[in-house]
């Protein structure tokens, strides 16, 4: 046979399989009953690889076969490539049952301490070979990380650009006012923010939404906010607010933890801040199937 064929470029991964399987068995009969197809197909189908390489892979001698000096050299390639493949077949098959994976995940601290231990556990109970990294930002970084790719999915504040990310909310809440038990405003009902013009503020840093948020606030009642502490760790807010070094706002469910005997913690009002959280992902992105599962997943609890 003439090497006018088109050439390695044109062999698919079926032709190398059924190739292996009559060079391992030596027979085209046991071939294809080995690969449940007929034997005129896998004789076709060998015919087409040799036409398509250019050269001869078996000597026909009668009803017996054997390799060819290029059918050898074939095969040693085509064994590497077809394990190859089913390695890959069967790694890729192990994403799509959730028996491996990956999830980068972005939470800000007051988010993933408030919500996501129990969702993580179960997951982990259902999924165990999936690993999560979590990287906890504030809401702002996560949000870029999320745009640029350095995470699959992420915690926000809403609200975000929904024509760039698909999200879902699962909690919202009102801020409220963390002051000292021995502040002057401790044994009130409910404050308006512009009572508090003259205070000093402890505030989330610059990589949080909340810190915009509440600027953004305090100027509409007609101030600009005293600023004279920031932090990333909400607990150290309050020990902050609870050492008398200023006061905070911080949503309902963070409060719910603090030490009532040093903090009162106080609704605030006229406006009362909405604080509104969801998990966000790009819309434009690849996700990997444990990404998308975790998605689900957390859905279905967090929305419960």
């Amino acid at each position: 046979m003439s090497m006018c064929g088109r050439g390695v470029e044109s062999v698919d991964i079926r032709q190398l399989e059924y190739f292996v399987q009559v060079a391992r068995l030596n027979s085209f009969s046991k071939a294809a009953e080995s690969l449940f197809i007929t034997q005129p197909t896998i004789s076709k189908m060998i015919r087409n690889l040799e036409v398509e390489l250019g050269a001869d892979l078996f000597y026909r001698e009668g009803k017996s076969i054997r390799l060819t000096d290029a059918g050898e050299i074939l095969l040693t390639k085509a064994q590497n490539t077809v394990e190859s493949f089913q390695s890959l077949s069967s790694e890729l098959d192990s994403l799509r049952d959730l028996k491996k994976g990956h999830i980068r995940i972005g939470l800000p601290p007051m988010v993933g301490a408030s919500f996501f231990p129990a969702v993580i556990g179960q997951f982990h109970k259902k999924y165990p070979e999936v690993t999560i990294r979590l990287y906890e930002d504030g809401a702002k970084k996560v949000e870029n990380d999320v745009e640029t790719g350095l995470l699959d999915v992420g915690v926000v504040v809403l609200p975000v650009n929904s024509a760039r990310f698909h999200y879902f909310s699962f909690n919202e809440e009102k801020l409220q006012l963390l002051v000292p038990v021995t502040h002057r405003l401790a044994g009130t009902e409910s404050v308006p923010m512009s009572e508090l013009a003259e205070e000093e503020f402890v505030l989330f840093r610059e990589d949080f939404t909340l810190h915009d948020r509440i600027i953004t606030e305090c100027v509409k009642a007609g101030f600009q906010p005293k600023v004279v502490y920031e932090s990333s760790q909400w607990d150290l807010i309050s020990r902050m607010v609870a050492a008398g070094l200023g006061i905070a706002l911080l949503p309902e469910t963070i409060c719910r933890d603090m030490d009532r005997s040093r903090i009162a913690i106080i609704p605030l009002t006229v406006p009362a801040i909405p604080w509104q959280v969801g998990m966000i992902w790009r819309r434009d992105r690849y996700l990997s199937f444990a990404a998308r599962e975790w998605i689900d997943f957390a859905r279905g609890l967090l929305e419960e």
